[in-house]
């Protein structure tokens, strides 16, 4: 028992534990207050909006469709209507003076309704006598209509939208002969704006529209409020009180129109329902901020736990110098930061050992790394000196074998030099060495072989490491000049960097045969560590020189060499150097890039 205790006492489980009994307490009251407010008020709003709104919506309907059963009642019971239509009826003809003059009963109607977009007046046989055009009432609506309009004796039929004019709405009624018995003595026509019958904007409560629709018995919507996502056949078969439209939830509302036989339908949002519900509000907030002061006094203990011993160790690891790790010799009462101290003592233990062990290793690799590179370029060179003397020996004779020993001499003492010999050098002493190795190959190629060296003078006392230029003098000569036909030139060139502040920019150009593109991208990925391709002379010398320059320069952010080549033009290998004063250059046998010579 005791065991499980220890095993499951942790801070980790203690926090959990707390911190979900509080979240638990706080939204069990939260959800209650919350569940209650909400379902009581919205039930209460949504019932109480519903009704006040169709009632009123109802009821502005029925005004716009009494106003028009008003304005058409008195004007078929115009005494000129009336007289016009009982001489038709007892079989005279119309005059053209008399239909025209039915355009005054007709502006009449037009005036006292804007929403009324014409009149039409037609015979009891269906013959049109205004406007003059001389159309078919049967042609303009179905019979059915027309049977429906006699049957009400008198009263408006609502039709709906008109098909040829779906922005017009159609009613129709008959017009009763008052001297002949009431009877049937013609039709009237009126189309009205579907504009006529928009009053939503009338119901808008608290700036938030609701939304109005009105669809005739062909489920044709005459007052729709914007783009409607369904068809109004479904809003109008639909049975539940909600719908989903575009993502969003409404309550929907149908109220039948008895006098036209359409459908009035009210869309209302639930969001907007919901809105500005000020008890959910508090009781949020309410729930908030005991939740907030809870997590707040939890959080602060928690925290203090935590952040104590954590601050200790903290700085213990802040005073670490040089490499150093400076152990912590505090213990925790809790068992995970104890167990942390104690893995963090241990640690740095360790890696005290493998820093000194690793340095140590690292100083003796870079030594005998730099060493194994510097010899690996000795043999080469002297081989080809070797070369150049035997060319000499064969083609010019014995003559010139003193100059060209001596030139050798001066040579192999730069290069070999004493077992005390310095490996960092001027510029201008590197370019000297330059001079003499050309002099002697110019005893083998002869008028072939050309050179120009350039150099400022200040910049020939900026100091670098030795023979970093004869290897890439050597490549030109080798790759760019041994097998052209002509004469062959060999420039190098230093100068300020054009790429960074006070740097060197060292380059070694030939008018050699060049390199193609193949050729070109094998050599530069060898330079960024992949093989060098196979054939003569392959490339050691530049992947000395790109190792020697990363060993020297291992922190100062230099890209190394650098290859360019133009088919028939010619090969250019250059690297820029920092220029540092003297006594401060960087060593491979000190890798931190400090000077450690005391030691």
């Amino acid at each position: 028992m005791r065991q499980w205790l220890t095993r499951w006492n942790t801070l980790r489980n203690q926090m959990l534990a707390g911190f979900l009994s509080v979240m638990m307490i706080v939204l069990f009251c939260a959800g209650i207050i919350t569940y209650n407010s909400v379902s009581k008020l919205l039930k209460t709003k949504a019932e109480k909006q519903i009704k006040q709104t169709a009632v009123q919506a109802n009821g502005r309907l029925d005004a716009l469709i009494d106003q028009i059963e008003t304005l058409t009642t008195q004007a078929v019971n115009e005494p000129y209507v009336q007289q016009l239509m009982l001489s038709i009826v007892n079989g005279e003809e119309a005059s053209f003076s008399q239909r025209q003059s039915l355009s005054q009963i007709a502006n009449k109607i037009q005036a006292y309704s804007s929403g009324v977009s014409s009149v039409e007046v037609y015979t009891r046989d269906h013959r049109q006598l205004y406007p003059l055009d001389d159309r078919s009432l049967s042609d303009r609506v179905g019979s059915e209509w027309i049977s429906q309009a006699n049957d009400k004796k008198g009263r408006i039929v609502w039709i709906g939208v008109d098909s040829e004019n779906p922005d017009t709405v159609l009613a129709l009624r008959r017009i009763n002969l008052v001297d002949r018995w009431f009877s049937n003595g013609g039709y009237m026509l009126i189309r009205m704006h579907r504009s006529y019958f928009q009053f939503q904007g009338e119901f808008s409560n608290g700036g938030r529209p609701e939304m109005m629709l009105l669809a005739d018995g062909a489920a044709r919507p005459i007052v729709a409020g914007g783009q409607l996502p369904v068809d109004m056949r479904e809003l109008m078969n639909a049975d539940a009180q909600t719908v989903t439209l575009d993502g969003r939830r409404y309550i929907l509302v149908k109220q039948p129109s008895e006098p036209t036989g359409w459908t009035l339908m009210i869309l209302y949002s639930m969001r907007d329902i919901t809105d500005g519900i000020s008890v959910l509000r508090l009781a949020v907030m309410t729930s908030g901020a005991i939740g907030f002061l809870l997590f707040l006094v939890l959080s602060l203990l928690l925290s203090t736990m935590i952040t104590q011993p954590l601050k200790k160790l903290t700085k213990a690891m802040r005073s670490t110098r040089l490499g150093v790790l400076t152990p912590n010799p505090d213990v925790s009462v809790t068992a995970e930061i104890h167990y942390l101290n104690t893995t963090y003592n241990q640690m740095i233990e360790e890696l005290n050992r493998l820093i000194k062990l690793v340095y140590e290793k690292e100083t003796l690799r870079s030594r005998a790394e730099l060493h194994a590179l510097q010899a690996q370029i000795n043999p080469h060179f002297l081989y080809n000196t070797l070369e150049a003397l035997y060319w000499s020996l064969q083609e010019k004779g014995q003559e010139d074998l003193a100059e060209l020993v001596i030139a050798m001499s001066e040579l192999f003492r730069y290069v070999i030099g004493g077992p005390d010999r310095n490996e960092w050098v001027t510029v201008g002493k590197e370019l000297d060495h330059i001079e003499r190795y050309l002099r002697i190959m110019s005893v083998r190629f002869g008028s072939r072989l050309a050179w120009r060296i350039e150099a400022e003078a200040e910049l020939r006392e900026v100091r670098m490491p030795k023979l970093l230029i004869q290897p890439l003098v050597e490549n030109a000569i080798l790759h760019g000049l041994e097998s052209k036909s002509g004469q062959g030139l060999v420039v190098v060139r230093a100068r300020p960097s054009p790429a960074a502040a006070r740097a060197l920019r060292i380059e070694v150009a030939d008018n050699g045969p060049g390199m193609g593109e193949e050729l070109l991208r094998a050599v530069k990925e060898a330079l960024s560590g992949s093989r060098m391709p196979a054939g003569r002379g392959s490339g050691m010398g530049l992947l000395n020189v790109q190792r020697r320059l990363q060993l020297y320069y291992p922190s100062r952010g230099f890209a190394g060499l650098t290859v360019d080549s133009v088919p028939g033009r010619g090969t250019t290998v250059g690297y820029d150097l920092p220029i540092m004063p003297k006594g401060e250059e960087e060593s491979p046998d000190d890798p931190l890039g400090e000077n450690h010579s005391g030691r």
